[in-house]
């Protein structure tokens, strides 16, 4: 399988906002943790930057070229890369799966976290972090294979039965405008380095602060966890 998207590189140096959203979802990583559609590893190097260890961490990426980047990259040991999707993982095998801006390019999302509820063990985490609100859709959205972007209440409907919900917030309350006005004005299908080091920089940092005062109920991204009954 082959990622259409050309982004990744770009949006490795946001570094500001894989720390946000990485404090955000580090609760909820068990013993054992698949990460679905991980990309160059980006996300990975962060949560474990901390010297944090792990039983075992599962990177799948079903894109070749992009398991050899991962391949390259001297994770820890207890990481493991797998060339595939979540499919060929045992049932009741894991304590954590993330789809970390993964979800929307998978066209049937619900029978997708219902395949991944299965492979946790009870008590298990599910985390989806995804671009937030269908109005913000964009040429850029296409331009990567997105199929949608959720709503809080869209995402959360997509919860799998046997779970528990635990957390539904929205993040990035400032970008907000900034993709408000790339689907409205500029219309871009890439951001340009520039944009993406301001962003990150600047917009990240003020949202970080932000958003809990706001209740985390205003974002460009929506993060949601679910627990295994």
């Amino acid at each position: 399988m082959k990622y259409v998207g050309s982004e990744l590189e770009l949006f490795s140096k946001a570094r500001h906002w894989k720390s946000y959203f990485c404090a955000q979802i580090k609760p909820f990583l068990g013993p054992e943790v698949a990460e679905v559609g991980a990309g160059l590893a980006g996300t990975t190097r962060v949560l474990l930057a901390d010297g944090a260890r792990y039983l075992r961490w599962t990177c799948l990426e079903p894109d070749a070229q992009l398991c050899e980047q991962i391949e390259r990259a001297k994770l820890p040991d207890f990481c493991e890369v797998r060339c595939s999707t979540l499919e060929p993982l045992p049932e009741a095998s894991l304590d954590s799966i993330l789809y970390i801006d993964v979800l929307e390019h998978i066209e049937h999302d619900r029978a997708e976290l219902e395949s991944a509820l299965r492979r946790l063990r009870p008590g298990g985490h599910l985390i989806v972090l995804s671009p937030a609100h269908q109005f913000l859709f964009s040429p850029f959205d296409q331009a990567i294979g997105h199929f949608r972007r959720y709503s809080r209440a869209g995402l959360v409907a997509c919860g799998p039965a046997g779970s528990r919900l635990v957390r539904a917030r929205y993040l990035d309350s400032l970008g907000f405008f900034l993709s408000l006005a790339n689907s409205r004005l500029l219309r871009q299908s890439m951001p340009t380095p520039r944009q993406i080091a301001f962003w990150d920089s600047v917009v990240v940092p003020v949202s970080r602060v932000l958003d809990p005062l706001l209740g985390f109920h205003f974002g460009k991204s929506v993060l949601c966890v679910w627990q295994k009954a």
